[in-house]
């Protein structure tokens, strides 16, 4: 049994626990979110041609809160933060709905504390937790 494999398995495991399953989901949706929107803002401000300096001006902010928000690896940012930062490149932020497919993945097991396959939904949440490398233009 390698590492990796005892990994899931040792996750699948402790998913089976409700709380841990709802928690676990909830993190792991987070960080996805928080990573797709600062991705979003930061891949339209190099479009705009701003540095992270003017985009901090704009929205009268220290250049560092800019800085942290686009480069830091654990970034936290408030929704009005992302929201201030948003408006001044032309965006806004919404809500959608998660595609059906996976809506059961996700949904299903923070409603019913529960997953039929814990393995699987780990793997999948893994998945959105990756950062999408970027596409040179």
């Amino acid at each position: 049994m390698t590492k990796h494999s005892a990994f899931w398995d040792d996750l699948a495991r402790d998913l089976e626990d409700p709380e841990f399953l709802r928690e676990y989901v909830v993190e792991s949706m987070r960080i996805a979110t928080i990573d797709d929107v600062v991705n979003a803002i930061d891949d339209a401000r190099e479009a705009a041609g701003l540095s992270k300096a003017e985009l901090a001006r704009a929205i009268q902010k220290d250049p560092a809160t800019i800085r942290r928000l686009l480069s830091s690896d654990n970034s936290n940012p408030t929704l009005g933060t992302l929201a201030e930062v948003a408006a001044a490149l032309g965006l806004r932020i919404t809500v959608e709905p998660i595609p059906k497919a996976e809506r059961h993945q996700i949904t299903e097991p923070l409603l019913e504390g529960r997953t039929a396959d814990p393995r699987k939904l780990a793997q999948h949440l893994d998945e959105r937790r990756t950062p999408k490398a970027k596409v040179p233009a």
